[in-house]
């Protein structure tokens, strides 16, 4: 059995889920006729480090070291058999494989317990006496974690579930730490991901092997993958691809990596791949290669004469999770936060609306490159027709559209398709909390299946917005929110504190907004990070029209991305990193929102200027929708019940027509006139989904005149109509 090429992921990214990025490209090889296989070898070597094998082993291991060990994983290693005697029940439970397991993991005496479990004191205010599963899954995330500590500590200081020897890659300018760490021994990591990869070329005998590489904690297995196939496979050609050198090797001058890979390409992998696979068939002049970097006579040289052009998004076919092992990601509750947990539980088919981000404004942001500058929408037909093919393929009815910034118009016509062909999906993206997305917009988005969405507030001050150039005020934001959480979608917000010239006033009042944010109820989740200048940002491209400046030393002949910088108008960023996580960590949990904002810190801060009730505020100013003449108006419902009945009051008498409306969670009924409610209920079929041709507003105003019926407005905006917005009549 053999292939042409062998695609890796190389550990680690997700536990949950697949890194998409060999999916896409196994999907375009298809079209081309080039035979692969896809492995997530994160996923493979978690699981062989987490089995009882390999905790007997390992225990074994640090036994013998005789190390001195901290109180925590001196205490681990004494409860050596019950952690042996658990993991690979644990881990199926994880996985799904067994959900009655969750009344033992609850019950005291049947996990070993460690530092983590300090943390889980309060799962009855999370959990109650009825979320088995979950507070399962959060008890054998806190035990796996605990194991993870006990394996940084005594058995290879590089692990994390997420990553791997991140701390070496990251602002890596120069190659001479990690050329030093691979000529290190190989740790217990390296030689399960080792064996793993040699049972994989002994199995599928490629010809390529092609390594995605999405971030940094992914570099260095990608190395040891190189070393190893060097050593013991030299006829074998290794190509990298990905995030990692799409941003971090752009300009990249080291040779030593080289020795570890053949070929590294930039941006869209498609063509590259495809003529990089022609050349190693045909041969041929290397100089007509596609973004590629390859060593010539000891110098790395940039291949990208070729003429041929990057394929559209419609051409590349569908993402194949075909080869992947699904069943066996594990799921864990990392924080009992329901939207913060879409990170980590659960199976998520992770695809793309469009190429490329519609806004490319953003200031922060790698707007130069093609990832975010090249925007390239798919057409809703041909993302559906994905989204049934992916469901075919995966049995798996989770979706997450990982666009930098889904466009809003292009999820309506997405919702409106998912809902004309009966797709039952959940799914949850990225956004801008544009002014677009409408009361209407988010109820229509909910039920084609939308759950959640993310989306940058970044630092909550309209000062720092215009000068991020986010297109969004703190007004529109919170708008937005309620519109979605009225709608029933979580709302998850990313976070930003030091962006050049922010004061410490500036953060603290951005903390005083976010948390009448969740306190008002329209903010679910959010994430703090600390501002990074990168290379390829217009901050990092022009720092001095930002107040900052660049260290010259941040530049290097292998990594560059991250600029070290200097913001002397700004404050002391680095002092509010763990007031500001705490409290937010607090707030998801609906803890503490009411506490005085200096409770979060260990040093005096600044008296917000925010005005209490400030949000509340922003959020009862929020207009009543004016529908649009161009707008599509649709009913999502059953044909409601008619009846004629007899009004009188102070003896005069009138006909009413009241409309019975069964909907999926109720009963509800209105009263209209004779006349006009015999009219609306004519044109509620020319309102259904089901109707190919849209009805336009105008065209629903224009038939009510046509009718001699007088004062559409306010009929359309008087309380019966405009309440069934609720239950399915929707303007977007």
């Amino acid at each position: 059995m053999s292939v042409e090429v062998l695609l890796i992921t190389p550990p680690f990214t997700q536990l949950n889920t697949p890194y998409p990025a060999t999916a896409y490209l196994k999907g375009f090889l298809e079209t081309q006729g080039i035979s692969s296989f896809q492995c997530d070898l994160g996923l493979e070597v978690i699981l062989q480090w987490f089995r009882a094998e390999s905790l007997t082993l390992m225990f074994d291991q640090v036994e013998e070291a005789k190390n001195e060990l901290s109180a925590n994983a001196s205490r681990i290693l004494h409860l050596r058999q019950a952690y042996i005697e658990t993991i690979e029940p644990v881990i199926g439970f994880l996985q799904g494989k067994d959900p009655m397991l969750a009344h033992r993991i609850c019950m005291p005496g049947f996990l070993p317990q460690a530092s983590r479990f300090a943390q889980g004191k309060d799962l009855d205010f999370s959990f109650g006496n009825t979320g088995l599963q979950d507070k399962a899954k959060y008890l054998g995330t806190l035990y796996l974690e605990d194991l993870a500590d006990f394996i940084q500590e005594c058995v290879d200081e590089h692990f994390g579930f997420s990553r791997y020897a991140e701390r070496l890659a990251r602002s890596a300018h120069h190659f001479d730490e990690l050329a030093s760490a691979l000529q290190n021994d190989l740790s217990f990591t390296d030689k399960i991901l080792l064996s793993l990869l040699e049972e994989k070329l002994q199995q599928w005998q490629p010809r390529l092997v092609a390594l995605s590489i999405p971030f940094p904690g992914n570099l260095f297995s990608a190395l040891r993958i190189g070393q190893y196939i060097r050593k013991h496979h030299p006829h074998l050609k290794i190509a990298w691809g990905g995030g990692f050198p799409n941003t971090e090797l752009r300009s990249l001058s080291e040779p030593r990596v080289f020795q570890y890979v053949d070929f590294i390409c930039l941006d869209d992998g498609e063509a590259p791949f495809e003529i990089l696979w022609r050349y190693m068939q045909q041969g041929g002049d290397p100089s007509m290669l596609k973004r590629t970097f390859m060593l010539q006579q000891d110098l790395v040289v940039y291949q990208n004469g070729s003429l041929q052009r990057d394929y559209k998004q419609s051409e590349t076919g569908t993402p194949n999770y075909q080869d992947l092992l699904l069943r066996d990601y594990i799921s864990v509750l990392e924080v009992t936060n329901p939207m913060h947990r879409l990170w980590s539980d659960g199976r998520w088919n992770k695809l793309t609306m469009a190429h490329g981000c519609y806004w490319r404004q953003c200031t922060f942001c790698d707007i130069s490159l093609s990832y975010i500058q090249d925007y390239e929408p798919l057409n809703a037909k041909l993302i559906c027709d994905r989204i049934e093919t992916i469901l075919e393929q995966t049995g798996e009815s989770g979706f997450h559209f990982v666009d930098e910034a889904a466009p809003p118009s292009l999820m309506k016509e997405l919702a409106i398709e998912i809902i004309r062909r009966k797709i039952k999906i959940s799914w949850w993206t990225n956004i801008r909390f544009e002014k677009s997305f409408t009361r209407d917009l988010c109820f229509l988005l909910k039920a084609a299946g939308c759950i959640g969405v993310s989306g940058g507030l970044e630092v909550a001050s309209d000062r720092l917005l215009a000068l991020i150039q986010k297109g969004v005020t703190v007004a529109q934001v919170s708008i937005v929110n309620k519109h979605f959480t009225e709608a029933g979608i979580m709302v998850h917000a990313y976070l930003m504190y030091g962006f050049p010239t922010q004061t410490a006033q500036e953060t603290i009042d951005s903390l005083e907004t976010v948390r009448q944010m969740f306190e008002a109820g329209i903010l679910k989740s959010a994430y703090w990070h600390q501002f990074a200048m990168t290379a390829h940002s217009p901050v990092g491209m022009q720092p001095e029209k930002y107040g900052v400046t660049r260290d010259p030393k941040s530049v290097g002949p292998f990594a560059n991305n991250d600029v070290v910088h200097d913001d002397p108008k700004g404050a002391h960023h680095e002092i509010y990193s763990a007031g500001l996580k705490k409290s937010l960590f607090n707030y998801m949990n609906q803890h503490c929102i009411d506490d005085p904002l200096q409770h979060w810190f260990d040093h005096k801060i600044p008296k917000t200027t925010i005005a209490p009730g400030y949000v509340r505020q922003l959020i009862d100013n929020d207009q009543l929708p004016v529908c649009k003449d161009n707008q599509k108006v649709f009913w999502w419902g059953e044909i409601p019940k008619a009846e004629r009945q007899t009004k009188s009051k102070k003896g005069r008498q009138w006909e009413v027509l009241i409309l019975t409306f069964e909907t999926i969670t109720e009963t509800v009924t209105i009263s209209l006139p004779v006349d006009s409610g015999t009219w609306f209920l004519s044109m509620m079929k020319e309102m259904s989904f089901s109707n190919p041709q849209a009805l336009l507003f105008s065209a629903l105003r224009a038939s009510y005149e046509e009718a001699g019926l007088e004062d559409f407005d306010l009929f359309w905006y008087n309380k019966p109509i405009s309440t069934l917005y609720k239950y399915g009549l929707w303007v977007v």
